[in-house]
């Protein structure tokens, strides 16, 4: 007895919906698709300026269509740029309405618009310096056929579906983009599903993980009424797999899902808290701005490690990741080798933040360099997972006093819903540069499908180049497998890197 009510992304109409629409209807549920003016051949605008407002007034149509005394529930699905025009009514028919579905979107909040949820940041950027400008008419074309990647992974949509999608596709007003979704408060009471499309690189163990960053603007991601599922399919599942969506979309209606623990939870420590899993010895910290250095006994000056933390990390995370046992860990390990270890924090606190979180290690660095505990010809980089596209630069660029980089459970490639593209934050590509630099990838055997590729796309290119590339595999490991799994096959694998890095700085 559901109506799931559906709204599709940018530049598409309801033909996307179709397969999936059709599933529902044969599961014995009623699907109907909303015709976005100006996105839909059906529904052309009869006003000269259509915005954010207008298609919220489409979702309300089509909501206050059906019989309130039917008792059938509406479910509100809103993919991409939909998601939008759905919270904008579900707010003002909160009372009509028993879930809201984000499919591979946000959740956007009162008084921001569309355009921050825009993922391709160059394009982002532009459209933000047009609103700026007050060019707010008008409209965005829409992408090529290679350029759909552009907004999201096109994973599992056949060339077919792809160019049908292209041929169909319409100008986006800017107008949708621009204009702020206006929100009383209602719509939080409303049940929330959100599905995440594993292969556009969200996850569900990645919410879990900025949870436990302890963020308070991510509670309320663990409130009972939120739920989550996965499809490890790219950022368009109705045409990828049609079928599996509308299973989802049953289950989400019936309150079924994933739900995230809450920061602080007693029943579980949050795995980047848990504690190192090698003896180390318990060095003091020497806290120097935005570094600590563990500096062993004895003369110097000594190499240095320096420990580059993951992310992103939400801004105001307590403890702060060099404090987390894992960094500190390592940089002690460090020290007991006779080196410097050195955790350097950055601030890498959303993926729009890379160009920064760049500037405060090429800082942090030099602030090493310039200590006189350390000798500043001798200087290794090691880098941990989210902020292996950091490598980038270090390896186009290599320093001469750069003896060695090495990246633990890296994603070496921005994913596809980071909308970094055109950037310069591409290790695959900066390798080919890297010259004789030792470089040293600690790679987990049980890591994401999404993450491994970036890997495997970084080892193929090395080896096109014949790049100085050592790989130490942990085949039972996950994603920042210190803290996680059993220690007889990390600790070995941690400490073979340790050794090779202290070969390189030593040697």
């Amino acid at each position: 007895m559901h109506v799931f009510i559906m709204v599709a992304g940018a530049f598409t109409g309801t033909h996307v919906w179709q397969e999936t629409a059709a599933r529902l209807v044969a599961a014995g549920g009623t699907a109907q698709v909303v015709p976005l003016t100006d996105l839909d051949p059906d529904r052309s605008a009869t006003a000269p300026h259509v915005g954010l407002e207008t298609h919220i007034e489409d979702v309300l149509a089509a909501i206050d269509a059906v019989d309130a005394t039917s008792g059938r529930q509406i479910v509100l699905v809103g993919h991409d740029y939909g998601i939008h025009p759905v919270l904008g009514a579900a707010d003002r028919r909160a009372e009509r309405i028993a879930r809201v579905v984000c499919l591979d979107s946000g959740m956007p909040q009162n008084g921001v618009p569309a355009l921050a949820a825009v993922p391709d940041q160059v394009l982002r950027a532009q459209l933000a310096e047009r609103a700026e400008a007050g060019e707010r008419e008008g409209v965005l074309a829409p992408p090529a056929l290679e350029e759909w990647e552009r907004w999201g992974s096109t994973d599992g949509v056949g060339e077919a579906d792809l160019a049908r999608l292209t041929a169909l596709a319409l100008p986006q007003p800017l107008g949708t983009l621009f204009q702020p979704l206006r929100l009383t408060g209602a719509v939080a009471a409303i049940p929330v599903t959100g599905v995440l499309c594993t292969r556009n690189g969200a996850s569900i163990d990645m919410l879990q993980r900025l949870v436990d960053f302890g963020d308070p603007a991510l509670a309320v991601l663990t409130q009972p009424q939120v739920t989550f599922f996965e499809l490890p399919t790219g950022h368009w599942p109705m045409l990828s797999c049609p079928g599996a969506l509308a299973e989802v979309l049953l289950q989400a209606a019936a309150g079924e899902g994933h739900r995230l623990r809450p920061a602080g939870d007693d029943a579980s420590t949050p795995a980047h808290l848990r504690p190192f899993p090698v003896d180390v010895p318990e060095l003091p910290r020497d806290r120097q701005g935005p570094v600590d250095l563990y500096v062993p006994e004895g003369e110097g000056p000594r190499p240095a490690v320096v420990f580059v933390h993951g992310g992103p990390v939400p801004e105001g995370a307590r403890p702060s990741p060099r404090e987390w046992p894992t960094l500190m860990g390592h940089a002690r390990l460090a020290a007991a080798e006779g080196m410097v270890g050195v955790g350097l924090e950055h601030r890498l606190h959303d993926v729009a933040d890379y160009e920064r979180a760049a500037a405060d290690i090429a800082a942090g660095v030099d602030r090493v360099r310039a200590d006189p505990r350390v000798d500043p010809d001798r200087v290794a980089l090691w880098f941990f997972s989210g902020s292996g596209p950091l490598t980038a630069d270090w390896l186009a660029q290599p320093p001469a006093w750069l003896r060695c980089l090495a990246a633990s459970y890296p994603v070496l490639a921005p994913l596809p819903a980071w909308g970094m593209a055109g950037s310069r934050f591409h290790p695959a590509r900066a390798i080919r540069q890297a010259g004789s630099l030792p470089v040293v990838v600690l790679r987990a055997g049980l890591e994401s499908p999404e993450i491994a590729a970036t890997v495997d796309a970084f080892v193929t290119a090395a080896d096109e180049c014949a790049a100085r590339l050592e790989l130490v595999d942990v085949p039972n490991g996950h994603h920042g497998f210190e803290t996680i799994d059993p220690p007889e096959e990390t600790v070995p694998a941690v400490r073979r890197v340790m050794r090779s890095v202290v070969t390189h700085l030593t040697g």
